[in-house]
Order: C-alpha cells, then structure tokens, then sequence
C-alpha cells in the first residue's frame, strides 16, 4: 500500500485506541493526545521528532505551571492573569533559542495543553497528588508522542516498498 494510504490506515486505528484509552481506562483528555502526536510528526517524526516533541511540549508545560501559579499565589485579576500569560509567552520565545526548543509552536502547545487541562478538570494548578493538572497533561503530552512513534513505525510497516526494476 502507498504511503499516505498506509499512514491513513495506522492513524485512523490508533485514534480508535487513543480515544478508548483515554476515555476509559486512563483518563487523560484526548485533545491534548492529539496535541502532541500531531507535535511529533511537525518536528520530523522519528527518534528526533519524538525528543524535540517532549522537551518542547514539557517546556511549554512548565511555563505555563509557572504563570498559573503566579496567577494563584498573587494575582487573580484579569490584569495580573495576562501579566504572568505574557511573562509566560516571553519565557516560551527565549526558550526556543536553545536548539533543543527551536520550534517555538511546540512549546505553546505544551503551554496551551496545561492551562486548557487546568479548565477542563477544574482543579487548580495547585491540586496535590495526581489530579494535578499538570501531571495530568504531561502524561497526555508524552502519550500522544508514543502515539505518534506507534503510529509512524506502524504506518511505514504497511507501506508497499517497491522492488528496484531491472533493466
């Protein structure tokens, strides 16, 4: 099979899984799964798409747990919220100057993945335990980068290669 029928079948199927997993047996939110499995493939898929995914993706975590707990710890207004979002943001950019980070989206979507899971579960950056919002988006962040690896590798196995023809 050709390549993008291949990788059609491979994704397809493992949204199946993803989406069963998720809403069943370990409940992390499927869009921020999607996130980072699609993270993998913009930076090249591979062993270094995989690195370059996770390292961005947590980064962006991390930062945007900073400004939540900025936003918590001093200021629950509207203008201290977008004070530490643009501290946040201005993190993110000095960020991506590290090799490492240099696809600066990434790192948003690990920002945009936090705090979109810090809504949807209602609990605050400060929960205790596993609940927390950031633990639980950094355990979909890294999911949806092995789904992207499973994904890949399962996509490239069902790819028709081509015999070299003999003249």
């Amino acid at each position: 099979m050709k390549k993008p029928e291949a990788y059609t079948l491979s994704i397809g199927v493992l949204a199946v899984v993803d989406t069963w997993i998720t809403g069943t047996i370990f409940p992390v939110p499927v869009w921020v799964t999607f996130i980072a499995w699609a993270s993998f493939f913009v930076l090249g898929g591979g062993k270094v798409g995989f690195i370059k995914s996770v390292a961005s993706n947590l980064t962006g975590l991390v930062i945007s747990s900073l400004a939540l707990l900025g936003i918590a710890t001093m200021s629950s207004t509207p203008f201290g919220a977008a004070v530490a979002v643009g501290i946040g943001s201005a993190l993110m950019v000095q960020a991506s100057k590290i090799r490492l980070l240099d696809v600066l989206p990434a790192i948003v979507w690990g920002f945009a993945s936090t705090v979109g899971t810090t809504v949807a579960t209602g609990k605050a950056i400060t929960t205790v335990g596993l609940g927390n919002p950031a633990l639980v988006a950094a355990a979909a962040l890294i999911t949806g980068a092995v789904f992207g690896v499973v994904s890949e590798w399962l996509g490239d196995a069902l790819a028709f290669k081509r015999a070299p023809q003999l003249n």
